[in-house]
């Protein structure tokens, strides 16, 4: 079996491996075990485990069971004394004794009475080794008595009066408890007036006439038995004052006069205890019971003090509305004098309880079972305390010490017993008797002599495993007599084990208090006495400790988020840990919100219950290790409530509030907003913020509103919600205190002003019957202020005015209460009307093709009959002039601001002729117009040609065509054309520069380089000047018709008999090739290559600059794919995007001809050669790499 010992003092292998107490001194209590697998003959004597108790109070209905149960090695026998005599358990049929116990049972549920077996009980238990005995079993049946039938008389008493209802239980055993009942088994209500006492009586300090009834019934319940007796009801009457009065008036003349009262008030009285003073005794251990009742009217109120002390604390409990006091556990240091005092209003009476506390005795040390080695010395102590001081008396095996047989190395002396040089004989059991008049105790302790060799009980090779720094404790349970002593080892061979670093333990156990890694390994103890040797053998395994490498870390989340800690485990590979998360030190919720992936939990939909401690905890078998964070939920605050106005004053209020629950984000500042209920219901406007650590704002009001205030919290997560409405608010009218704004003055018509203003809102009104005050009158003028008094209103018009006169103008402000401030003065005018003269001497002076300045006379301001806003200029071209068919005339409008004498007419069109006019401006609209002005814009270079395009293009030509300029701007005069070649590097060739005729829109180029691509750059002129170019390029082409036969060629070699035959010509064809390849090395000249050495063709030229000679030719590069972008268009136009592309980016082949075998039968001129032999024979030497491209 392998113990897994952590490392505390402290073995955790204790459940199994037996306990064993060793003797580690001279006088030492041991209890030795009795494990029958390892101390099979080790012997004991008794020892008295189980007992019942001295008072056993037994129930009739049952069998009797007086239990006594011992150990001891040979199992002990029993016997029984009762009453001080033998109990022959065998002569009585009823009584039996359990197998292997001394348990009596006495069976008198078939037959017997209990009261037969009344006594006191005494058990031995005895062995070779001595006898122990038990206490004093005093054995008592339980009685439940009946009341004695008596006959209670009622009782009738006046209103005030006290009243002691007695209960006087029969005595039982053991004693009743008492309460007091209806007939309906209901307990009667109990008060500070009405209250049962600890003998059980029902005490009225003072009654009223609702105590009034015939059924109060004592009750006693005896628990024991399970029963409850009934004293006989007790009716009482009490007789209220008008009762009383009446009863007396009948019975008296008409002339007598009398006036029954209620008891009068009276100052208290004990009604228990009596008297001034009184005694109590307690015994040690008890709960102290004191008791005051007294009567009085008004009822007395009680309290306690203590006389020459103070009440302790822990202990003290007031019952029975303050009328008991109960101090639990009383010790001597309770006893004293205690004072109860009854108060009312009439009077303060004292009663003094002095108490005693008496002790029945008890142990300051008990006598321990002792266990010596033939020779040794020992000592049994027994030493006992009580009030008053107990009586010790010794026994040994039962009998009285000083009757019983002689041992000369026992010696008695008061509470102690000493032992020297013990022998085997001196084993014994002794009895150690403590008593006083108020009780007894009764200890056994054996002396036990034994001669044993050594014996370690710790099993063999068991394994320790600890976590390293920390302590390994092994163990070497041993016993032995004489005491072993105990040696360690180190290994198979190791030498013993000293002080430092270990530490040897008393009870054998060998402590490492650092334990590290070397520390592992098998370790030897052995014990030694003069009688023998025992060794065994423990095994220690150091290892690493589990720690937590990523803590969970503090958060802060909001309500509703996610939030995840992460607990990341390193522990020893051989240890298989479990992690648990706990929050608060308790479970987690069982939640579907919490999950737990690997090294991490979550918890979803964060809520304000969630947070909280949550606690990482890695464990294994030897160690645990648990990190901490705390997770805060946070969210906007709860919104404030219990909104409250105070110090209301016409134009202020003080508003307070108590904040919500900040959730747990401090409130940064609390913002009020308020509505008026009277001219805004439902919308609320922003009144003020004041700081979070605030909760009441002054507020500022204005008059005649009626107000209501919500407030809401703000922290660094948001707002809250408004709070509840505050209660409404309605401030005192008052005049309003400011007038319409935005005030002006300006004429609809030319004889009219209308005069307009900014209303005040409801807020600003300040009270009921808002109006407004207009007044005005000509600024010029010496006429006095006409005003009129309009209702709630945004405009007034004044007819019948000069046409555009300025006026002085001011609105004021008036409710019922009275007028605002004196308004400002505002400067409007009249109404305007259209300008009555036009701009004189007007003429223009042009700057260029495009741009032209005129100039005028200003009108006279007194003719404008308004603002001046400007002049504004009407200028048209001539339809004549510009040749277009228009319907109507476009006429453009240019303004000049303010007072201007001139300006510039930009965006003229060159070669136009201009009409123009000039006209004032003002705000009602525009004067005459000036007499017309005509002027001409002289001759602007052209636009570029509208579009250009090359078309028809041939192996030697390219024609373009093209649209005129869409703006000529003039009369053009020509057309100029340049071009040049681009090479297939991208290098441009030489500029030709080519005039055109103005009236050409096509031309067409000759003598051009086949298969050449070529930039055009083309422009028009007018005798201004050079126009903008169009750009375009084009390439001269092959002949379409032996590209046709190409295409066709391939499709039908695209099939799958003409692949066969071919096969076989191009071998045929190799053969050929091969023989002229060599024929050709030896010098000889095709007539083709005669041909071109002989007459040069100056178009080929430039195709031949590059290295001297004419390229070979393949239809490979005629099936090339052709670049994106650059294939020529159908029309042969080269779009302008495309010009800067060379000839190798079309991938354009070359333009010969070529017959149905692949040969070329054309020349590069074009031209037919005359002679036929040399019509079909190749234009170059012949290659295999050119014939193979000819056949595809």
């Amino acid at each position: 079996m392998q113990l897994k010992i952590m490392p505390k003092k402290k073995r955790l292998s204790a459940g199994r491996v037996p306990l064993i107490l060793f003797l580690c001194q001279m006088i030492s209590a041991l209890d030795v075990p009795l494990d029958s697998k390892l101390l099979e003959d080790l012997v004991q004597p008794p020892t008295i485990t189980q007992q019942s108790p001295k008072d056993y109070i037994i129930d009739p209905r049952e069998n009797i069971v007086i239990q006594c149960e011992a150990k001891g090695k040979p199992p002990p026998s029993f016997s029984w004394t009762r009453n001080g005599t033998h109990f022959d358990i065998d002569k009585d049929p009823l009584v039996t004794m359990k197998a292997g116990s001394g348990t009596l049972v006495i069976n008198i549920l078939s037959e017997g009475k209990a009261e037969t077996y009344e006594g006191v009980y005494q058990c031995t238990a005895r062995n070779e080794r001595g006898a122990a005995i038990s206490n004093n079993i005093v054995v008592r049946p339980s009685r439940s008595p009946l009341w004695t039938k008596e006959k209670l008389e009622p009782i009738t008493l006046r209103s005030g009066q006290s009243l002691v209802l007695p209960c006087r239980p029969p005595i039982g055993l053991p004693p009743a408890i008492i309460f007091w009942m209806d007939n309906s088994f209901q307990r009667l209500p109990q008060s500070e007036r009405v209250s049962q006492g600890l003998n059980g009586d029902l005490y009225f300090s003072n009654v009223l006439p609702e105590d009034s009834r015939e059924d109060y019934i004592c009750y006693a319940r005896f628990n024991h038995t399970q029963t409850i007796q009934q004293k006989q009801p007790i009716s009482v009457k009490v007789i209220s004052v008008d009762e009383l009065n009446d009863t007396i008036a009948a019975n008296l003349s008409d002339t007598e006069v009398y006036g029954a009262k209620s008891s009068r008030e009276r100052p208290p009285t004990f009604l228990t205890p009596e008297g001034n003073a009184s005694n109590k005794e307690e015994l040690r251990g008890n709960v102290l019971s004191l008791e005051c009742i007294a009567e009085g009217l008004p009822t007395p109120i009680i309290y306690w003090i203590k006389e020459d002390g103070t009440l302790p604390t822990n202990r003290t409990f007031y019952r029975n509305f303050q009328k008991t006091l109960q101090i639990t556990q009383v010790s001597e240091a309770d006893s004293g004098k205690y004072q109860c005092i009854a108060k009312n209003a009439l009077g303060v009476i004292h009663h003094t309880i002095s108490v005693t506390v008496k002790a029945a005795p008890y142990w300051i040390m008990a006598p321990q079972n002792l266990v010596l080695s033939p020779g040794e010395d020992g000592a049994l102590n027994c030493r006992a305390n009580g009030n008053p001081k107990p009586k010790i008396s010794w026994l040994s095996n039962g009998v009285p010490i000083e009757i019983a047989p002689d041992d000369p190395s026992r010696k008695i002396n008061g509470d102690t017993i000493m032992f020297s040089s013990v022998q085997e004989r001196s084993s014994a059991v002794y009895q150690c008797n403590a008593s006083n008049e108020y009780g007894y105790l009764l200890g056994n302790a054996f002396v036990n002599v034994l001669a044993e060799p050594p014996r370690i009980l710790t099993s063999t090779n068991t394994l320790y495993q600890v976590i390293a720094n920390r302590p390994a404790l092994l163990d070497c349970a041993f016993f032995g007599s004489p005491l072993p002593s105990i040696e360690w080892f180190k290994g198979t061979k190791g030498s013993a084990l000293h002080e430092d670093p270990y530490v040897f333990h008393e009870n054998g156990t060998l402590e490492i208090p650092v334990a590290q890694k070397d520390s592992t390994g098998t370790y030897t103890c052995v014990a030694k006495n003069k009688l023998g040797m025992a060794k065994n053998e423990v095994h220690l395994e150091i290892k690493d400790p589990t720690r937590i490498i990523k803590q969970p870390e503090y958060a802060v989340v909001q309500r509703g988020s996610t939030v995840s800690f992460e607990c990341k485990v390193k522990h020893d590979h051989t240890l298989i840990p479990t992690v648990t998360w706990l929050k608060d030190h308790g479970e987690l919720p069982s939640d579907g919100r919490f999950t737990i992936d690997k090294d991490h939990l979550v918890v979803a939909d964060v809520s304000d219950d969630d947070g909280g401690t949550y606690t990482c905890v890695a464990n294994t078998t030897l160690d645990n290790v648990s990190a901490s964070a705390v997770l805060s939920v946070v969210d906007v605050p709860n919104p404030p409530f219990d909104l409250e106005l105070t110090d209301q004053l016409d134009k202020s209020v003080q508003l307070s509030w108590t904040p919500g629950d900040d959730n747990n984000s401090p409130i940064t500042k609390f913002i009020i907003e308020y509505e008026n209920a009277m001219h805004e219901a439902g919308l609320w406007h922003h009144q003020a913020e004041v700081p979070g650590t605030q909760t009441r704002a002054q507020l500022k009001l204005s008059p005649y509103v009626n107000y209501s205030f919500r407030v809401m919290a703000e922290n660094s997560l948001g707002r809250s919600s408004p709070s509840e409405a505050s209660e409404q608010y309605l401030t005192k009218a008052a005049e309003p205190d400011k007038n319409p704004m935005m005030v002006e003055g300006l004429g609809s018509e030319p004889d009219n002003l209308v005069i307009t203003w900014q209303p005040l809102n409801g807020f600003e009104s300040n009270g009921p019957g808002l109006q407004y005050k207009v007044s005005w009158r000509q600024k010029d003028g010496d006429d006095e202020w006409t005003s009129v008094i309009v209702a709630n209103v945004s405009k007034y018009i004044v007819s019948g005015t000069p046409t555009f006169v300025p006026y002085l103008i001011k609105v004021q402000a008036l409710n019922d209460v009275g007028f605002a401030p004196e308004p400002a003065v505002v400067m409007g005018h009249s109404g305007e009307d259209l300008p009555m003269v036009a701009p004189g001497n007007v003429h223009v002076t042009v700057v260029n093709s495009t741009l032209a300045e005129v100039h005028w006379d200003p009108v006279p301001l007194k003719s404008v009959r308004g603002h001046l806003q400007g002049y504004r200029i009407y200028y048209w071209t001539d339809q004549n002039s510009s040749k277009r068919n228009r319907r109507h005339i476009e006429k453009k409008i240019l303004t000049f601001q303010g007072s201007k004498t001139h300006g510039m007419l930009p965006g003229l069109e060159p070669f136009s002729h201009y009409t123009l006019n000039v006209r004032v401006v003002n705000g009602k609209g525009e004067g005459p117009a000036s007499p017309d002005r005509v002027f001409h814009t002289p001759e602007g270079v052209p636009s570029a040609p509208s579009s250009l395009k090359i078309v028809n293009p041939t192996l030697d030509s390219l024609t373009l065509e093209w649209d005129p300029p869409s703006h000529p701007n003039g009369i053009l005069t020509e057309y100029t054309l340049k071009y040049q070649p681009i090479n297939s590097t991208h290098e441009l060739g030489p500029l030709v520069d080519l005039k055109i005729p103005a009236n050409k829109t096509r031309w067409t180029l000759k003598n051009l380089n086949f298969s050449t691509r070529y930039k055009f750059y083309f422009y028009a002129q007018t005798s201004a000047g050079s126009g903008s170019q169009i750009t375009e390029e084009a390439v001269t082409t092959v002949d379409e018709g032996k590209m046709a036969m190409a295409s066709r060629q391939v499709d039908i070699a695209t099939q799958g008999w003409f692949i066969g035959l071919m096969c076989a010509v191009a071998l045929l064809i190799l053969i050929l090739l091969i023989v002229c390849f060599i024929r050709r090395n030896k010098g000889g000249k095709y007539p083709v290559k005669e041909k071109e050495d002989a007459h040069a063709d100056p178009e080929i030229q430039p195709m031949k600059e590059d290295d001297g000679t004419f390229g070979e030719y393949s239809d490979a590069e005629d099936h090339k794919p052709l670049k994106k972008g650059s294939r020529t268009p159908s029309d042969r136009t080269v779009k302008k995007e495309d010009s800067d592309d060379s000839l190798v980016d079309y991938g354009e082949g070359v333009n010969g001809q070529f017959n149905e075998d692949g040969s070329f039968i054309g020349q590069y001129s074009g031209k037919k050669e005359k002679e036929p032999a040399e019509g079909n024979e190749s234009s170059e030497a012949p290659s295999p790499v050119n014939a193979m491209n000819s056949f595809v």
